[in-house]
C-alpha cells in the first residue's frame, strides 16, 4: 500500500511548497519525524518566512564568518538519504516545497561522521517523482555536494544574558529624574531653613555682610531751567562736581589732618570743618561711607583734587545753579541750596517740577585699602529723570529796565523797600516784577533775608488814595452818581470821632465834578460817594476788584491782604475804608484791580507762568488759562478811565509827573502806610498805579516805595513815567491819536 502524500513529513523549518527555487534537481527532500503538535502548515506560517525561506529570527542567527557561497541553513535542511539529498513530492506528483515552521529549540544531535570528500558536481538531473514506498536508504553523496551541504562546525552563538539594569534607557531616565528631584528638594529644604530656622542674629550678620560690600551714589537729576517769555535763560544748571569722602577708608584715616589741609584752600572750606566731616561716624547704627565735603565745585578745581590722588577722597558729576543775569529778577527766581532744592522764590514754589527725579547707582566695593568699585562686580543703575523747565511771562529786557529805574528811584528817595509791576492789560500776563533792593541770586547768603523778599507779592500796605478809583467805579456801576454830576464838598468831614480832611482843601459848599475830585484826590468827595454805596456795596466791590485774597500769580507765600468786614466797621470806618485806610493790599493786587478798569471792566487773574517744557522730550505745555470775571460794564470802565486822565493832565493835579510824552495816561496816586507785623510804620507807602494809552490801554504799571516823606505823585509817579515810556516804545505801541480833553473841575 502506497503511503499517503499527506504522511510525508517536510524538512525542519520548511513546508511543502510548489516550485521552490531553493530545491535542486535530483535532490531528495529530507524526511523528519512528523510533528503531531503542528498539524498541517498554514498560509500564515508561510508568510512568516523571508523570500529565501528563512524567518527573520533565523537570519539573525546566521554566522557572519561563512564563505560567500556557503549556505549555513542547508545542513539543517538536509536529510540523509542514501548519501544524496532529495525532495519528496506529494502524491499528486507535485514537488515538495519547504514549509515555514516556528522556531524550535535545537535538539541534541547524534555525533556525525566526518564528511567524505565531495565528488565533482555533476549536471543536475531532472527531478524524479518521489517513490511511493517510504524508504530510508542512503545513497553516497557527491563530494562537492556533500561539501556544500556540510553543516557549520563552529558552535552556535550563545544567547546573551539579560543586560545590566543601567543599560536600559527607561531605567536611566527614571534614575535621572529621581536624582534631579532629590537635588531640588534639598535646595528647597535649605531655603526654608534659611528663611525660617535661621536666627535673627545670623540673618542680621548676613545682611550686614552684604551691606558692607555695597556702596551707593546718588545720580542727581538735571534741574530744569527758568526762562523768560522769549526763551532767554534766567536760571539754569551747569556742569560741576561734588567732592566727598569715605570715612571708612583706612588710608584716609591714617592722615585725616593732612588731607583736610590740602583740600581747604581748594574748596574754600575751613580745615576744621573738613576734618570733622572726614571722621568716622555712625548713623542709625551703621558706619557712614559717604560724606559730602563740597558741592557745585568748578570742573578745574575738581581736576586738581583728582590729581592729588588722596585716599578716600573722590569727585563725582554734579551741577551748580547759575543765574546769568546775576540780580536780574532775583527776587522772583530765588535760589537753591547745596542739595539742589529750591529754597526761595520760584525755585522753591516749583521745586518738584524743576528738580526731576534723582537716580541711584549701587555697586560692590572691596574692603580696607581696596575700598574701590570692584571691576565686573555687582552694579545697578537707576537712571535719573531730568526736571522740566519753567517759562515765565517775564520779558528779560523789560525786567532789566524796570529794575534799573526802580533802583535809581529808590536810592534817590532813600526808600527802605520798593516794588514795581508791569501787566499786559489784555492778558493779565506779568511782564516785569521788580523789587528794591535786589540781590545776586548766585550769592544769596551775602545779603540780609529781608532784602531777598519779593515786595509786590509779599509786602502789604494801605493802598491809600489809589483805592479811591474802586469807589468811583462802584458808584458809577450802581448808578448812584452820573459822570457829569457835581458833588458838594467841604474842607473836611467827620466820621465817628475822626475828622477826614483833603490835602487840597476846597471852600465849604464847593461843587466839584468827578474828574476834579480824582485830580485833587478829595477824601471828602470819596467818602460822600461811599455813603451812597453803603458798607455792604463797598465791601462787595473791594472783593470784585481782587482785594482780600491772593491773586495766585505763582509766587510762593503770596500775601492775601486784609479787608475790614462790615460787621467790624466802626464809626470812623465809614471814613477810613473808602480812602484806602483800614485796608491792606499788595502791589500785585492793586495792579490787577486797575487791570480790570483798563480791560473794559473785566478782571483777569495776573499770572507769572506761561508754561512748562518737558525735560525728556521738550514738549511745551501752556499754563492753565487765568480766571476772569466782570466787575464793571464796558461803558462804565471807559467813563472811569476818562475821569482818571484828569489826574495826569489837570493843573496842580497829584499825578502830573506820571505823564508820558505822546501818550494819554490814566491813573491815580496813593499814599498809605507800610504794615509790618500788624503795625504801621512811620514812613509813607507812596504809590502810583496807571495805564496807557488811556483811550485803549495796553499796559498797567504799579509802582510803590516806602519812604520817610513824600507822596505818590513825587515819589512813584516819575518812575512810572519812565517805565511806561520804555514798555510802549519797546513794543511799538502807536502814540495816542488825540489829546486828553479839557476837564471841568468845579462849578
Amino acid at each position: 500500500m502506497s503511503p499517503r502524500a499527506d504522511d510525508e513529513t517536510p524538512r525542519r523549518g520548511t513546508s511543502p511548497r510548489r516550485g521552490s527555487s531553493r530545491d535542486l534537481p535530483g535532490e531528495e527532500p529530507e524526511e523528519t519525524p512528523r510533528d503531531n503538535r503542528r498539524g498541517r502548515s498554514s498560509i500564515g506560517e508561510a508568510r512568516a518566512y523571508t523570500p529565501r525561506g528563512r524567518t527573520v529570527a533565523e537570519r539573525g542567527r546566521l554566522p557572519r564568518d561563512g564563505g560567500r557561497n556557503a549556505d549555513p541553513f542547508r545542513p539543517a535542511l538536509q536529510v540523509l538519504d542514501g548519501g544524496e539529498s532529495g525532495q519528496r513530492s506529494r502524491s499528486r506528483g507535485r514537488v515538495a516545497e519547504p514549509q515555514p515552521k516556528p522556531r524550535e529549540e535545537p535538539k541534541p544531535r547524534k555525533p556525525r561522521e566526518e564528511p567524505k570528500p565531495r565528488k565533482p558536481r555533476e549536471e543536475p538531473k531532472p527531478r524524479e517523482q518521489a517513490p511511493k514506498a517510504r524508504t530510508r536508504t542512503r545513497e553516497p553523496e557527491r563530494p562537492r555536494e556533500r561539501e556544500r551541504r556540510r553543516p557549520e562546525t563552529r558552535p552556535r552563538r550563545p544567547v546573551p544574558a539579560e543586560p545590566p539594569k543601567l543599560a536600559n534607557s527607561t531605567r536611566r531616565l527614571r534614575l535621572g529624574t529621581v536624582l534631579a528631584l532629590s537635588l531640588f528638594v534639598t535646595i528647597g529644604v535649605r531655603l526654608v531653613v534659611l528663611q525660617v530656622a535661621t536666627s535673627p542674629e545670623e540673618a542680621a550678620s548676613l545682611l550686614e555682610l552684604r551691606e558692607n560690600r555695597l556702596s551707593s551714589v546718588t545720580l542727581p537729576a538735571p534741574r530744569g531751567s527758568i526762562l523768560d517769555r522769549n526763551g532767554n535763560v534766567l536760571a539754569h544748571s551747569v556742569e560741576a562736581r561734588y567732592v566727598y569722602a569715605d570715612p571708612e577708608n583706612e588710608g584716609l584715616q591714617e592722615d585725616v589732618a593732612g588731607t583736610a589741609a590740602k583740600l581747604a584752600p581748594l574748596l574754600g572750606v575751613p580745615q576744621s570743618e573738613l576734618f570733622e566731616k572726614m571722621q568716622r561716624k555712625q548713623v542709625l547704627g551703621q558706619w557712614t561711607k559717604f560724606r559730602y565735603l563740597d558741592r557745585g565745585v568748578d570742573l578745574s578745581i575738581a581736576d586738581r583734587i583728582d590729581a592729588l590722588n588722596l585716599d578716600g577722597i573722590y569727585t563725582h558729576s554734579d551741577e551748580r545753579r547759575d543765574v546769568p543775569g546775576g540780580d536780574l529778577a532775583s527776587n522772583l527766581i530765588g535760589f537753591t541750596g547745596e542739595e539742589g532744592r529750591g529754597l526761595e522764590g520760584l525755585e522753591a514754589r516749583y521745586d518738584d517740577l524743576l528738580h526731576g527725579t534723582d537716580g541711584k547707582r549701587v555697586f560692590e566695593v572691596g574692603t580696607g585699602k581696596l575700598n574701590k568699585p570692584i571691576p565686573g562686580g555687582f552694579q545697578q543703575d537707576v537712571e535719573a529723570r531730568p526736571g522740566n523747565s519753567l517759562q515765565l511771562t517775564i520779558d528779560q529786557d523789560l525786567q532789566f529796565q524796570v529794575q534799573r529805574i526802580l533802583d535809581a528811584a529808590g536810592k534817590k528817595k532813600n526808600a527802605r523797600v520798593g516794588g514795581a509791576v508791569v501787566l499786559d492789560a489784555r492778558t493779565g500776563e506779568v511782564l516785569a516784577q521788580a523789587s528794591y533792593p535786589f540781590y545776586n541770586a548766585a550769592k544769596p547768603n551775602a545779603v540780609d533775608p529781608i532784602e531777598r523778599i519779593d515786595m509786590p507779592s509779599s509786602v502789604v500796605t494801605d493802598p491809600g488814595s489809589s483805592h479811591k478809583a474802586f469807589i468811583f467805579g462802584a458808584a458809577l456801576q450802581e448808578g448812584l452818581v452820573q459822570p457829569d454830576e457835581l458833588i458838594t464838598i467841604s474842607p473836611a468831614i467827620k466820621k465817628g470821632d475822626t475828622p477826614f480832611r483833603d490835602t487840597h482843601p476846597q471852600d465849604k459848599g464847593t461843587r466839584m465834578t468827578l474828574p476834579g475830585l480824582l485830580a485833587f484826590s478829595s477824601n471828602v468827595g470819596t467818602i460822600l460817594l461811599a455813603d451812597r454805596l453803603g458798607p455792604d456795596k463797598v465791601y462787595e466791590y473791594q472783593q470784585k476788584f481782587g482785594l482780600g485774597k491772593s491773586t495766585g500769580e505763582g509766587m510762593p507765600a503770596e500775601a492775601e491782604g486784609d479787608l475790614l468786614e462790615v460787621a467790624d466797621w466802626s464809626g470812623s470806618s465809614y471814613g477810613s475804608v473808602p480812602i484806602g485806610h483800614s485796608v491792606s493790599a499788595t502791589l500785585i493786587q492793586m495792579a490787577a484791580g486797575y487791570g480790570a478798569i483798563a480791560n473794559d471792566g473785566v478782571y483777569i487773574q495776573p499770572h507769572l507762568i506761561k508754561g512748562t517744557i518737558s525735560g525728556e522730550d521738550g514738549a511745551e505745555t501752556p499754563a492753565a488759562a487765568p480766571s476772569t470775571h466782570r466787575v464793571l460794564d464796558t461803558e462804565v470802565a471807559q467813563e472811569l478811565r476818562l475821569m482818571m486822565e484828569a489826574v495826569t493832565t489837570v493843573e496842580h493835579a497829584t499825578g502830573l509827573a506820571a505823564q508820558v510824552p505822546g501818550y494819554r495816561v490814566a491813573g491815580k496816586t496813593g499814599t498809605g502806610k507800610l504794615l509790618v507785623n500788624g503795625q504801621y510804620t512811620s514812613n509813607n507807602a507812596s504809590s502810583f498805579v496807571g495805564m496807557a494809552p488811556a483811550e485803549n490801554p495796553r499796559y498797567v504799571i504799579a509802582v510803590s516805595m516806602d519812604v520817610s516823606s513824600g507822596g505818590g505823585g513825587d515819589v512813584a509817579a516819575p518812575a512810572f513815567s519812565e517805565m511806561m515810556s520804555y514798555v510802549l516804545q519797546q513794543n511799538h505801541v502807536p502814540p495816542s491819536g488825540s489829546k486828553a480833553p479839557d476837564f471841568k473841575i468845579k462849578e
